[in-house]
Protein backbone atom coordinates (compact mmCIF):
# COMPACT_ATOMS: atom_id res chain seq x y z
CA UNK A 1 0.00 0.00 0.00
CA UNK A 2 1.48 3.91 -0.77
CA UNK A 3 1.71 6.01 2.09
CA UNK A 4 3.59 8.42 0.44
CA UNK A 5 3.62 10.58 -2.55
CA UNK A 6 5.26 12.81 -4.38
CA UNK A 7 4.62 16.32 -6.02
CA UNK A 8 5.51 19.52 -7.73
CA UNK A 9 3.84 22.57 -6.69
CA UNK A 10 2.57 24.94 -9.48
CA UNK A 11 4.64 27.62 -8.29
CA UNK A 12 6.54 26.86 -5.45
CA UNK A 13 7.30 28.03 -1.80
CA UNK A 14 10.05 31.10 -1.52
CA UNK A 15 12.05 30.95 1.70
CA UNK A 16 13.34 33.56 3.58
CA UNK A 17 16.92 33.29 1.72
CA UNK A 18 14.82 33.47 -2.11
CA UNK A 19 15.43 30.06 -2.29
CA UNK A 20 12.61 28.50 -4.35
CA UNK A 21 11.13 24.42 -3.27
CA UNK A 22 8.30 23.11 -5.53
CA UNK A 23 9.36 19.06 -5.38
CA UNK A 24 7.60 17.81 -2.25
CA UNK A 25 6.29 14.62 -0.64
CA UNK A 26 2.72 13.81 1.24
CA UNK A 27 1.95 11.21 3.29
CA UNK A 28 -1.65 9.44 4.52
CA UNK A 29 -3.51 11.65 6.93
CA UNK A 30 -3.72 9.33 9.87
CA UNK A 31 -6.50 9.67 12.19
CA UNK A 32 -4.51 11.92 15.01
CA UNK A 33 -4.12 14.22 12.06
CA UNK A 34 -7.58 15.15 11.46
CA UNK A 35 -8.02 15.09 15.31
CA UNK A 36 -5.65 16.48 17.48
CA UNK A 37 -5.72 20.09 15.44
CA UNK A 38 -9.35 20.68 16.63
CA UNK A 39 -8.22 21.13 19.60
CA UNK A 40 -6.08 24.07 18.28
CA UNK A 41 -7.20 27.48 19.45
CA UNK A 42 -6.68 28.88 16.35
CA UNK A 43 -9.06 25.94 14.71
CA UNK A 44 -11.70 27.27 17.20
CA UNK A 45 -11.23 30.91 15.98
CA UNK A 46 -11.54 30.04 12.75
CA UNK A 47 -12.34 26.40 11.17
CA UNK A 48 -10.46 27.52 7.71
CA UNK A 49 -7.26 27.53 9.74
CA UNK A 50 -7.70 23.66 9.92
CA UNK A 51 -6.37 22.71 6.54
CA UNK A 52 -2.95 24.38 7.37
CA UNK A 53 -2.22 22.68 10.36
CA UNK A 54 -3.30 19.59 8.66
CA UNK A 55 -1.20 20.03 5.58
CA UNK A 56 1.46 20.57 8.03
CA UNK A 57 1.66 17.41 9.59
CA UNK A 58 1.22 15.62 6.34
CA UNK A 59 3.68 17.42 4.08
CA UNK A 60 6.99 15.53 5.59
CA UNK A 61 9.18 17.15 2.20
CA UNK A 62 8.80 20.39 0.32
CA UNK A 63 12.44 21.02 -1.32
CA UNK A 64 15.72 21.77 0.84
CA UNK A 65 13.45 22.37 3.71
CA UNK A 66 14.69 20.82 7.10
CA UNK A 67 11.34 20.75 8.52
CA UNK A 68 6.92 21.79 7.29
CA UNK A 69 5.68 24.07 9.75
CA UNK A 70 2.50 25.82 10.12
CA UNK A 71 4.35 29.05 9.09
CA UNK A 72 5.61 27.12 5.79
CA UNK A 73 1.93 26.69 4.87
CA UNK A 74 0.26 30.10 5.29
CA UNK A 75 3.27 31.22 3.48
CA UNK A 76 2.25 29.33 0.21
CA UNK A 77 1.01 31.41 -2.74
CA UNK A 78 -2.97 30.35 -2.98
CA UNK A 79 -2.67 28.00 -6.24
CA UNK A 80 0.12 26.57 -4.20
CA UNK A 81 -2.49 25.90 -0.90
CA UNK A 82 -5.28 25.16 -3.20
CA UNK A 83 -3.36 22.32 -5.33
CA UNK A 84 -2.39 20.89 -1.90
CA UNK A 85 -5.75 20.89 -0.54
CA UNK A 86 -6.79 19.13 -3.64
CA UNK A 87 -3.40 16.29 -3.33
CA UNK A 88 -4.84 15.49 0.45
CA UNK A 89 -8.25 14.87 -0.46
CA UNK A 90 -7.41 12.74 -3.58
CA UNK A 91 -5.08 10.78 -1.87
CA UNK A 92 -6.87 10.30 1.59
CA UNK A 93 -10.16 9.71 -0.09
CA UNK A 94 -9.29 8.05 -2.60
CA UNK A 95 -10.36 4.67 -1.52
CA UNK A 96 -14.11 4.33 -0.56
CA UNK A 97 -15.42 0.95 1.10
CA UNK A 98 -18.06 -0.04 -0.13
CA UNK A 99 -20.45 -3.31 0.03
CA UNK A 100 -21.03 -6.38 -2.14
CA UNK A 101 -24.56 -7.09 -2.09
CA UNK A 102 -26.41 -9.73 -4.08
CA UNK A 103 -29.99 -8.81 -4.50
CA UNK A 104 -31.92 -11.65 -2.97
CA UNK A 105 -35.04 -11.18 -5.95
CA UNK A 106 -32.57 -11.32 -9.07
CA UNK A 107 -29.25 -12.12 -7.61
CA UNK A 108 -27.56 -9.35 -9.64
CA UNK A 109 -24.22 -8.96 -7.97
CA UNK A 110 -23.77 -4.86 -6.84
CA UNK A 111 -21.50 -2.38 -4.92
CA UNK A 112 -22.80 -0.02 -2.39
CA UNK A 113 -20.49 2.82 -1.31
CA UNK A 114 -20.30 3.34 1.90
CA UNK A 115 -21.38 7.07 3.09
CA UNK A 116 -20.26 8.35 6.53
CA UNK A 117 -22.36 11.07 6.63
CA UNK A 118 -25.36 9.56 6.10
CA UNK A 119 -27.29 10.12 9.79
Amino acid sequence: MQTEYEFMLPRGYVDANGELHRKGTMRLATAADEILPLRDPRVQQNSSYLSIILLSRVITKLGTLPAINNKVIEDLFTMDLAYLQDLYQRINMSEIPSYHLTCPHCEQHFEVPLDFLLT
